[in-house]
């Protein structure tokens, strides 16, 4: 796709599960201005309707104006209120033969306003709640960044990480968007119309227990849920302007789905309507997720209080075709560049009402900046196991657990009884020496085994291997700290930057340990046994939960100052089980600043 003509877009039909490409444009239909929006609306309908062309394109949020007079926005400048190229029918682009191009370098970006500006803006909203002007002001801000990358690989990256329901990429001349929205805004199959709202967000749990934690409390938290049932209303009152009578329903109600980075709820409401697409626009543009309620007096509000436009974030990117076929997306995780600037923006906020806090609303609105980190991984689900003549697979239960909670963390289908089937046939091939077998699982499911001789497995207790401390912190919000796969670069990196030992002791920013590159820790103070617990930021090794529940270990924060009061230091893991560790405290002089830097 790189190097490919101007003016060429996909979007994901989520209707058929599939991802649709327009190229060569028969015709630019664009609006500079908001009184040419209407009339560039109509004209593109005209064409869908009367020559069964299809449409593709994107209406940006400061077009509101054209479709209610009352609505108040900020000027977009040079971006498009409207923009949508004329085409024939498009062709089935096959996304998951498209290969992720690694990114060269982290994009830097910088936040439009400071935490005191935030600060203002949510105490000023909620005077404005307390005096009755709003319920729920949908504030937000943006991120702007230096861009000198293609947004094609760019595009590819963010789709393939995040797993967009409605996602789209659009390249103009000037502009190309990149989109991971996961909002419909509507969708017309006929004289079907629906909608799925989305309101309420929690982040993800970095284990499967405490991920559905999140979920469950995102589930059950009545600010969200409040917030939630607000913009269904809004939804339902402006479907009701256009639907046939008695038929608009709320099909489903706080749904909470799941997504890379984070926990989502959606509600979804459905209508009849004969309503051309120009009117359903008309009537529910710009949706009400995005506003807040009322929608004419809140959208004043959002001018007054946010500095810049957000031209199309927020906006709607989507397709219309014959037949009455139509789907919009609300345009939130979208990134837009600028081509000939080289500058790339983005947009994040949340909905915010009377309980709402600063930190919470802030925190709510870094979590959905994630996805411009969060880039794909190719990685398997990896279980290390210890095979011998006398025990066959040593721990199998833990480890087939362990297994079964990542698969599903990661929303990767498993078969246990095909991987117990698989690694029973292996055994078999087995002579008399341990084994240590290396089951991997890919992101389709696929089973895979490995397995090495253990020649040396004896009783490594009595042995001596000697470590040293990473110069820097980890990043414990990454969830490959917690599950075992073989995507291993931050390990192979510590490892391969100390070559004289043979392995490295991990800290978090706390100054807390966690864990060896290649086994838990546990550390002897004034004769008990200490692990550091999971939350530290660690993988939960099956020996590990073997010796904590026998009682031979105990979980508790230990720190880096703890290892000069240690009379041993063990490195434990399902293959080795117990080794002493000589750790050089003395390696590295670098990591004591750290601990100064990184102490809470």
């Amino acid at each position: 796709m790189k190097n490919t003509p101007f003016n060429y877009i996909i979007i994901r039909n989520a209707a058929r599960q599939n991802w649709l490409h327009f190229r060569s444009p028969q015709q630019i239909i664009a609006a500079e201005t908001v009184e040419d929006v209407l009339p560039a609306l109509q004209t593109v309908e005209k064409l869908v309707n009367k020559q069964g062309k299809y449409a593709a394109g994107w209406i940006a949020y400061e077009a509101a104006p054209a479709f209610d007079p009352a609505f108040t926005v900020h000027n977009a400048g040079s971006f498009p209120l409207l923009w949508f190229g004329i085409f024939g029918p498009p062709e089935e682009f096959h996304f998951s033969e498209v290969e992720a191009i690694p990114h060269k370098s982290l994009i830097a970006w910088k936040p439009s306003i400071t935490k005191r500006d935030y600060r203002r803006a949510i105490a000023s909203i909620k005077q404005f709640i307390a005096n009755g002007d709003t319920y729920q002001v949908n504030y937000t801000y943006r991120l702007f960044a230096d861009f000198t990358e293609d947004p094609w690989s760019f595009f590819v990256r963010l789709a393939q990480a995040q797993h967009s329901i409605y996602g789209a990429f659009l390249n103009t001349e000037r502009w190309a968007i990149c989109s991971a929205s996961p909002e419909l805004f509507f969708r017309l199959d006929g004289n079907d119309l629906y909608s799925r709202p989305m309101k309420g967000t929690a982040s993800r749990g970095m284990i499967l227990s405490d991920d559905l934690k999140q979920a469950e409390w995102l589930r059950q938290s009545e600010k969200n849920r409040a917030e939630n049932a607000m913009i269904v209303d809004m939804v339902r009152n402006d479907m009701g302007r256009i639907a046939e009578t008695g038929s608009v329903r709320v099909a489903r109600s706080f749904e909470v789905e799941k997504y890379p980075t984070v926990w989502q709820m959606t509600s979804a409401v459905q209508a009849k309507t004969s309503a051309s697409v120009y009117d359903i626009l008309k009537t529910l543009f710009p949706a009400a997720s995005i506003t807040g309620a009322p929608k004419i007096r809140t959208m004043e509000i959002i001018s007054q209080l946010e500095t810049t436009p957000r031209r199309i974030y927020t906006g709607s990117i989507g397709f219309i075709g014959p037949n009455r076929q139509a789907q919009f997306n609300v345009a939130i995780r979208t990134v837009l560049i600028d081509t000939y600037k080289q500058q790339a923006e983005y947009g994040a906020g949340g909905g915010v009402v009377w309980d709402s806090t600063v930190v919470g609303e802030f925190e709510e609105s870094k979590t959905k900046t994630k996805i411009l980190t969060g880039w794909p991984v190719d990685f398997s689900l990896l279980e290390t196991m210890l095979w011998t003549p006398q025990d066959g697979y040593f721990l199998l239960d833990r480890h087939i657990s362990r297994l079964k909670d990542s698969a599903n963390y990661f929303s990767i289908p498993l078969d246990i009884e095909a991987i117990c089937n698989k690694l029973m046939l292996l055994s078999h091939t087995f002579s008399t020496i341990p084994h240590q077998v290396r089951l991997l699982v890919d992101k389709s499911g696929a089973v895979s085994c490995q397995s090495f001789a253990l020649v040396d497995n004896v009783n490594t207790q009595k042995l001596s291997l000697k470590a040293c401390l990473a110069v820097s912190p980890i990043d414990d919000s990454n969830p490959f700290y917690y599950h075992k796969t073989t995507h291993r670069e931050m390990y192979n990196c510590e490892l391969a930057a100390n070559p004289a030992y043979n392995d490295v002791l991990l800290w978090n920013k706390k100054s807390e340990l966690t864990e060896f590159c290649l086994g838990n820790i546990v550390v002897e103070i004034d004769n008990g046994l200490f692990t550091p617990p999971i939350c530290s930021g660690l993988l939960g090794g099956t020996y590990r939960a073997m010796l904590l529940e026998q009682g031979k270990i105990v979980e508790k924060p230990l720190y880096i100052e703890d290892l000069a009061i240690a009379t041993s230091v063990y490195r434990i893991n399902s293959v080795r089980k117990w080794e002493r560790v000589e750790l050089d405290l003395r390696s590295n002089s670098k990591s004591t600043r750290n601990v100064i830097e990184y102490s809470p």
